[in-house]
């Protein structure tokens, strides 16, 4: 009787990937090796090495090239070699956070804080700097603040937008808090800022920049929340693009009444 499979067992797909595991551990521990010697080393069927090769193929974390030859040229093609990618490699974990980590540790360490604080900013230039005529083209901060969500997904931050207080804003309410939230849903270098968050701080102060008004970071992932989020208020009969505001206090500032002054955060600064 034929044997039935269930691919939606769970602890069937489980073993599954712990085969295609394996397989991928041998490529990367001494390949590149044919599917015959995959299969001898592992001991299972070439038929259940080559499907899990496929899989590779096809997710492009292995590739093939063409065995040397040993002898007279015979008939048939030559046998193929499988090899991991880079992406496949990475099934296997890196050390990169930890060697950057030591590396802005040593630069910490005999080039001080500023030297720092200056590739945190080198590197947030490098990362929006391409997209900069993109992201400022639009006239206000919320159509800027998608754009840089577009900017930063592409660099692999899987980024989105969500607009705030756009009820009182559109019924032109004014001084109401309204504008967006720019989430970031990955940070490829999370590990680093947690130790560094003159990274963060670089990244806030870029896009505040790029938008053309001040911005307030509510969440970081290198904190430990579930995304990156910065607020990006826009208030009903203010300029898109406000002066700076002197970090001095004013000697003659009356103190404000509680309806006056800068309006909550909407969603009480929780993240979106």
């Amino acid at each position: 009787m034929p044997r039935v499979t269930h691919p939606h067992v769970p602890s069937q797909v489980s073993a599954e990937g712990k085969t295609r595991q394996e397989v991928a551990r041998l490529l990367l521990e001494q390949g590149p090796m044919t599917a015959v010697v995959v299969a001898e080393q592992l001991g299972i069927s070439p038929t259940a090495v080559r499907r899990h090769l496929d899989a590779l193929l096809s997710d492009g974390e292995a590739e093939t090239r063409d065995a040397p030859r040993r002898g007279p040229r015979g008939r048939g093609r030559p046998a193929k070699l499988f090899l991991l990618t880079e992406p496949g490699r990475a099934r296997f974990g890196h050390a990169y956070d930890d060697l950057a980590v030591s590396a802005i540790r040593f630069l910490a360490e005999h080039a001080g804080e500023d030297a720092v604080r200056a590739f945190a900013e080198q590197r947030i230039e490098k990362l929006v700097g391409p997209h900069r005529s993109a992201i400022t083209a639009p006239g206000d901060p919320a159509a800027r603040a998608e754009a840089l969500a577009t900017a930063l997904s592409r660099e692999g931050y899987a980024a989105s937008t969500r607009q705030v207080g756009a009820g009182a804003f559109e019924k032109g309410a004014p001084g109401q808090n309204v504008g967006a939230q720019l989430c970031q849903h990955h940070c490829p270098v999370a590990h680093v800022a947690a130790e560094f968050p003159q990274l963060c701080e670089a990244e806030t102060e870029a896009f505040a920049q790029l938008l053309g008004t001040h911005v307030q970071r509510l969440a970081t992932i290198a904190r430990g929340d579930s995304a990156c989020t910065t607020h990006v208020p826009v208030t009903a009969g203010q300029p898109a693009h406000p002066e700076p505001a002197s970090t001095k206090p004013s000697k003659v500032a009356a103190k404000p009444r509680p309806s006056e002054g800068t309006a909550r955060i909407p969603n009480g600064g929780k993240p979106a």
